[in-house]
């Protein structure tokens, strides 16, 4: 895993809880935002496409919020 302060922590989503999320938001795989599997973040991951992807970001206002990306 990249361990730097500018990179957000990244987790592959179950089948489980990507089925939650995208029923959550009432959409499909083919509408989240893409992210490419050569990506640094997600090369280390040993992610396969389709995978769904949870990213953590932290602020100082809001707090933690997720982002989702399936990976291509």
């Amino acid at each position: 895993m990249i361990e730097h302060n500018l990179v957000p922590k990244h987790e592959v989503l179950s089948l489980e809880d990507a089925q939650r999320i995208l029923e959550k938001y009432n959409c499909t795989k083919e509408q989240l935002p893409k992210i490419f599997s050569d990506d640094p973040a997600i090369k280390e991951m040993e992610s396969q496409i389709g995978d769904v992807i949870r990213i953590h970001r932290k602020n100082d206002y809001v707090g933690n919020s997720y982002y989702y990306r399936v990976v291509i």
